[in-house]
């Protein structure tokens, strides 16, 4: 199986160890950033989203990859392998690796949430997802969606394709670090999955979890600061939806 990967970037920070990275691994890849650099797999993209990031970048995949890897510059992956031997079964069209941090709320709020996607698929974690290329043909181009790995996956699902959550392939990356920086994240991350799920034919039991998710909501104020700043995440991504935010651009207030 032939492997690409498109790799992600807002900016140039951490395009350089993500070079060194991906030649280590031997994999080829292109790199859309969003500021300008001086190589020859980096192509620069004004920043309007990963949606549309993707979107660019599909056009410049070399046409006989088989498997494209989604992956974010800020990430290191660990047992790649792992997460490409899922596809020996010709059924398999997504695997998304598991996320590991270091410190911050996230500790807590993806132990919870590998917990659940365990046994039903809630949402992806776009810092890797590896997809067969000609399923990613049939989704794209992807719509403006502030989730676009969920957006994948709920369409993945769609399509009544097998997905699988890789545990033992990872990446470390890192996420919010304070409790206060969670209400964006959450923000962001919930108003694109409502997205998402408006536009997909997705699963009624997930469905049912985002139905009830804002009325659960309250009981994360037993962790304290950082349950408060992830209600209040919950909370201000459903509003931003509702309100009929439709964009694929995160803008910090």
């Amino acid at each position: 199986m032939k492997l690409f990967f498109l790799v992600l970037a807002r900016d140039k920070i951490h395009v350089d160890e993500k070079v060194k990275e991906l030649e280590r691994l031997g994999v080829p890849y292109l790199i859309i950033c969003g500021e300008r650099l001086n190589h020859p797999n980096v192509i620069y993209r004004e920043p309007k989203g990963k949606y549309d990031a993707i979107n660019f970048g599909a056009s410049f995949i070399p046409k006989d990859v088989e498997i494209v890897a989604l992956n974010d510059v800020d990430t290191k992956i660990y047992n790649l392998q792992d997460a490409l031997e899922h596809f020996d079964s010709k059924n398999v069209a997504l695997v998304f690796a598991k996320v590991s941090v270091k410190e911050g709320p996230q500790i807590f709020f993806n132990a919870i949430q590998n917990v659940i996607r365990r046994r039903l698929l809630i949402n992806a974690n776009g810092d890797l997802m590896l997809i067969r290329r000609y399923i990613l043909e049939r989704i794209l181009p992807l719509i403006p969606c502030k989730a676009e790995d969920s957006y994948i996956l709920f369409k993945i699902l769609e399509f009544k394709q097998r997905v699988v959550f890789c545990e033992k392939c990872f990446v470390e990356t890192d996420k919010t670090k304070i409790a206060a920086e969670e209400a964006n994240r959450k923000r962001r991350t919930v108003c694109g999955i409502y997205q998402a799920l408006a536009n997909t034919k997705g699963s009624n039991l997930v469905r049912l979890f985002y139905t009830f998710l804002p009325f659960a909501s309250p009981l994360l104020l037993v962790l304290g600061k950082k349950g408060y700043f992830g209600m209040k995440g919950i909370l201000l991504g459903l509003t931003d939806y509702l309100r009929g935010d439709q964009s694929g651009f995160w803008q910090s207030n």
